[in-house]
């Protein structure tokens, strides 16, 4: 549907715009400041606090602003914000208490089964010792002879690095007058990290056009969408960036493709401003509000799980608990903060 006038774009939409998604961009490049941090307990809480933020931002961001908006309501007319409260309300109430019955489960089952860890662990062990000896696969077990129990370990030492230096460093280097070009060759690089670009980049792409419609309603949604996006995109590039390692690129390939899939954003926002501008975007709205909520509940949901693993299983599950509430609260603070009071700031 056409809108009713066809009024030129103002300039302040653009430059907002261009301003938030180069903010947003910019975080593909942070990988690379975190590597020497990533195995530090401390890089894991703090990956945990962002992750719980970005599900906070990106599910009431959606509940809040961008279905609403697709159903064309209001938010200083229609009464829907305290209904969108109270399904995160729901929503949190559910978290919470799996929370909390997980965590005194496990108390009382490590209590009622404790006297019998040490049985079971050598029974494990005995079992998988045997199952390996069924199999054929004497050579990781039986010390070659005249061998000590040391000189093994010595020796499956030395092949897990030769392992690793062949998945990694001593590939051919792809020759190339790029200096972040250089690195693996592209033919020995895992698929999985092409798929993960591609990926990447259409999902920049639809940010960019959840961004772009939102700045035609109002500088203030943009922005509001903006924040929402860059909450969720910090912790995802730089799982991104992990990944790509994994994959056998190097740190300047990883760099330059998650920063090449980051700028398809910029594309989006084009799109999303023009489409906006000139057609209905409740379709554009609908679809960003779709993809927050998967985004959200089913990819970092998991993924947030994971991360808290560490935590939990070492005797701290209060301290993931409280980081993940407090991400969660904090997500969910900020987008109602700025829905309730969005008549009252202007950003021109």
């Amino acid at each position: 549907m056409l809108r009713g006038s066809l009024s030129p774009i103002s300039s302040s939409v653009w430059g907002y715009g261009f301003l938030c998604v180069t903010v947003i961009s910019l975080c593909s490049l942070l990988g690379a400041g975190v590597v020497p941090f990533m195995k530090k307990a401390c890089y894991k809480r703090l990956l945990l606090f962002f992750i719980a933020l970005a599900i906070g931002t990106l599910y009431s961001n959606a509940l809040f602003q961008l279905i609403p908006e697709a159903f064309g309501f209001n938010p200083q007319e229609a009464s829907y914000i305290s209904t969108s409260t109270v399904v995160f309300g729901g929503f949190y109430l559910f978290f919470f208490t799996e929370k909390v019955l997980k965590m005194l489960l496990k108390q009382k089952h490590e209590h009622g089964h404790s006297h019998y860890t040490a049985d079971v662990s050598k029974r494990d062990a005995e079992e998988g010792v045997t199952e390996k000896l069924q199999n054929g696969d004497l050579d990781h077990i039986i010390p070659p002879p005249g061998g000590s129990e040391s000189d093994l370990r010595q020796h499956l030492g030395d092949e897990k690095v030769v392992v690793g230096s062949l998945a990694v460093q001593d590939l051919p280097g792809q020759q190339s007058s790029c200096y972040w070009l250089k690195g693996i060759r592209y033919s020995d690089i895992g698929t999985l990290a092409w798929m993960i670009t591609l990926s990447d980049g259409l999902h920049n792409f639809i940010d960019g056009l959840a961004i772009g419609a939102s700045f035609t309603v109002s500088v203030f949604q943009g922005v509001s969408t903006s924040i929402a996006i860059l909450c969720e995109e910090f912790p995802h590039e730089l799982g991104d960036f992990v990944i790509l390692l994994n994959a056998g690129m190097s740190i300047p390939q990883a760099l330059f493709f998650n920063f090449l899939s980051a700028c398809c954003c910029y594309l989006g926002l084009a799109f999303g401003i023009l489409a906006g501008s000139h057609f209905s975007s409740n379709w554009i709205f609908g679809l960003a509000g779709g993809m927050f909520l998967y985004i959200a509940l089913a990819d970092m949901f998991p993924e947030m799980n994971e991360v808290s693993k560490e935590d939990e299983e070492g005797g701290h599950p209060l301290i993931a608990f409280f980081i993940q509430n407090a991400g969660l609260l904090t997500g969910f603070s900020i987008m109602l903060m700025l829905t309730m009071f969005s008549g009252q700031i202007s950003l021109g």
